[in-house]
């Protein structure tokens, strides 16, 4: 009888500590022994010679509009392309979906959705948004990651932006339940007023929809809410920050002790504004893409250990909602669709910019896990935790394609885009659910709460 279920031999693996080249048993799909040269069998054997072995991706951040919108993305669809990309745990945000989840009975159902769909692991968060207040203690206690606000009109009529007494009011709830606050950080007055004047004017050029998100908008929204944070003793998140100077301010709080975390996204480090220009409503988002030097900026930063963590803000959309034969680049829907590409993007900017492999870990994996409670279980490779992983080579280059790319619908600014790496397989808790190009659609998942939920 084989001491391991799993055993996996000779990967580079990534450890919090450096990359060891070293073999790891796994038993009723937790790490049970990370040795190398071990003499014990599996029932099941991996072979991870000139492979790197990744703790499996946590996004925290993508819309995957189940109930509702599942013909945007639903939970099968998104969950095979995380699956694919290497990322075991994600966080579904509360909007998108109808209906949103701001209360415990759109929580309850939208996790029997994920429950029913999904191929691997998934946590939930709530939503604050006007007129919710009393639901935000039944949401907390039911298991939700965290709850997000939005400082800028949504676009989106079933989960509306939150006014300043709201944001107060829902900071101090949320303090009081121990849980986090995530913002989409852009200034409504000043985002709102300058559309306004360019739609008055006629103009809706890449150019002009740049301008009419400044990134002033983004450091007055991020200041204002840092000084009610400060109130209210909230802990916050600030969600896909896309500038320099916003990352200032941020710093200075978090130098000031403050409890704030910070994520960017893949495409504000691998991208810039000449994509808009160059692409149209597909490489649209808000905060937009941003002109290269800024691009720049944020890579430097990223190297400095100033952003925490890297999601994907995956925000999908049928194509008919960006067509620019049907809408102006101002009407269009504003979101990029790549949650399959963060582990890989991520991995891309270590290799270009001599970035080591544990950093990686730490923006995808560890941080995350560490940030939203799940760190008991989930984000590192060590003994005793979920045997989740995600197995990289650096042997082979992956050209995005329609026919590669898992998600519901095809168009993407990361089409045609080649990573000098490959992601080759993808173990949650010890189930391989993705290798050389196909996903095991069976496979088994969780709901995963904080470790501070009362209902764990």
């Amino acid at each position: 009888m084989s001491l391991y279920d799993v055993v996996i031999r000779n990967g580079n693996v990534v450890l919090p500590t450096g990359v060891v080249k070293t073999d790891i048993g796994l038993k009723d799909g937790k790490v049970a022994a990370i040795e190398k040269g071990l003499q014990d069998q599996g029932e099941q054997e991996w072979d991870a010679e000139h492979q790197y072995v990744f703790p499996g991706m946590i996004d925290v951040h993508v819309h995957f509009s189940e109930p509702g919108r599942e013909h945007w993305e639903g939970f099968h669809t998104g969950s095979m392309m995380m699956a694919a990309g290497g990322c075991t745990t994600y966080f579904d945000m509360p909007l998108n979906g109808i209906p949103s989840t701001v209360n415990k009975e759109a929580l309850d159902e939208k996790a029997r959705i994920g429950n029913e769909k999904s191929v691997v692991d998934f946590g939930l968060w709530g939503g604050l948004v006007p007129g919710n207040e009393e639901d935000l203690k039944p949401l907390a206690e039911s298991g939700v990651i965290g709850f997000k606000a939005f400082l800028s009109t949504t676009g989106n009529k079933e989960f509306e932006a939150v006014d300043d007494i709201t944001l107060l009011d829902g900071m101090k709830q949320i303090a009081r339940l121990g849980k986090v606050l995530a913002l989409h950080s852009e200034s409504a007055s000043m985002t709102n007023w300058l559309k306004k004047e360019k739609e008055n004017e006629g103009k809706y050029s890449a150019d002009d929809y740049l301008e009419t998100r400044p990134i002033a908008a983004e450091v007055e929204a991020v200041e204002r809410a840092i000084y009610y944070a400060e109130l209210t003793n909230c802990p916050l998140h600030f969600v896909h920050i896309s500038s320099a100077k916003a990352m200032e301010k941020i710093q200075e709080a978090k130098e000031r002790g403050m409890n704030i975390t910070v994520e960017t996204c893949p495409h504000y480090l691998l991208f810039h504004h000449g994509h808009l220009r160059e692409l149209g409503a597909v490489a649209k988002c808000a905060p937009p893409l941003r002109e290269d030097h800024e691009r720049q900026k944020l890579i430097e930063l990223l190297k400095n250990d100033q952003f925490d963590m890297i999601s994907s803000d995956h925000s999908p959309c049928p194509y008919d909602l960006k067509d620019p034969n049907v809408h102006n680049l101002f009407e269009a829907w504003g979101g990029i669709s790549g949650g399959q590409f963060s582990l890989l993007a991520s991995i891309e900017l270590s290799l270009a910019h001599n970035i080591p492999f544990e950093k990686v870990a730490k923006w995808t994996a560890s941080n995350p896990a560490e940030r939203f409670g799940i760190s008991d279980r989930k984000g590192h490779i060590a003994k005793g935790a979920d045997a989740d992983f995600a197995f990289v080579t650096l042997d082979e280059s992956y050209t995005v394609t329609a026919e590669n790319y898992y998600a519901k619908h095809k168009e993407s600014l990361y089409i045609g885009h080649t990573f000098p790496c490959k992601v080759v397989g993808t173990m949650n808790r010890g189930k391989l659910v993705f290798k050389d190009g196909e996903i095991d659609k069976q496979a088994d998942r969780k709901w995963l709460k904080p470790e501070n939920s009362l209902y764990v």
